[in-house]
């Protein structure tokens, strides 16, 4: 039996009943990329198509002893956030991934997907928690990957177009971390779906298609955690960004209506149904 094993990313997120967002997308992701997957509960929702109807947040020690848990004895080559849910979360979180290694100054890259607003464009935080994640993770992240919503509550700026996304990466930038990647999915008017990545000094556009369709719940948290394994695997940051970007614009393609209102992204169910039906990594 061979002692190899796969690289390992660690998703720090929420879970999502309807098995669309969240940790169970981050996971499946991590697997269709070739990475195991480690996980740190930060909440439990009680979700579907409709929305989110409650929550139950994990308590801020459970979710920092999870993370120390799994890197202590199983080790891992990246990690990621998804919802953190509270102030004091995240505070735990930023702590236990400075006892872990797990940061930009490390050898272990550090994916922040700043989950501060729901898909419909809700805060998720209140003022002492965008605090907490504007002062406690954004400078601990190797690449941050937030959508317009997230831009709009992270820094007041209301993007409408690309050269407001450039504003808004270099915003984002001055508060720490090493890369911003602004992901455009919310840019409905615009015919291409362009996100920029910029790392201080140059601003790298990252072009795809825009599909017609309203299933799209979980695209973000895909595009962060097909990042996050290309980092595991050992991409640059702008590799793993276009690894990204690739890996969820072919998982919008292949949506599906599930319930009665927006249906989850593909994480290629169809290599499975329909074997040959899949594309190759443009690696």
């Amino acid at each position: 039996m061979s002692e190899a094993r796969p690289p390992a990313a660690l998703t720090i997120a929420g879970s999502d009943s309807g098995g669309a967002a969240g940790l169970q997308a981050d996971l499946r992701t991590f697997l269709t990329c070739g990475v195991h997957g480690l996980v740190a509960v930060t909440a439990v929702t009680v979700q579907n198509t409709l929305g989110v109807h409650d929550r139950a947040d994990i308590p801020a020690h459970i979710v920092a002893g999870q993370i120390e848990a799994v890197a202590a004895d199983m080790g891992l080559e990246a990690a990621k956030t998804g919802m953190l849910a509270s102030g004091e979360i995240i505070r735990a979180v930023a702590a236990a991934c400075d006892a872990a290694g797990i940061g930009r100054d490390t050898d272990v890259p550090f994916v922040v997907d700043p989950v501060a607003a729901s898909m419909h464009g809700h805060p998720l935080f209140d003022d002492a928690g965008l605090d907490a994640l504007r002062e406690e993770l954004l400078p601990r992240a190797t690449v941050l990957t937030p959508n317009l919503d997230e831009v709009r509550l992270l820094t007041g700026i209301e993007v409408t177009d690309r050269h407001l996304m450039r504003d808004a990466a270099a915003a984002l930038y001055e508060l720490g971390p090493r890369y911003v990647l602004v992901k455009s999915g919310h840019l409905v008017e615009d015919p291409e779906c362009v996100d920029v990545l910029y790392d201080g000094s140059e601003f790298l556009e990252l072009p795809g298609p825009r599909f017609s369709t309203p299933h799209t719940h979980g695209a973000g948290d895909a595009m962060a955690s097909a990042l996050t394994a290309g980092l595991a695997r050992g991409m640059t940051v702008p590799e793993a960004a276009r690894f990204g970007k690739w890996f969820v614009s072919n998982a919008v393609e292949h949506s599906y209506p599930m319930g009665a209102k927006v249906g989850p992204v593909s994480a290629f169910w169809r290599l499975a149904a329909e074997p040959g039906t899949g594309q190759r990594s443009p690696e």
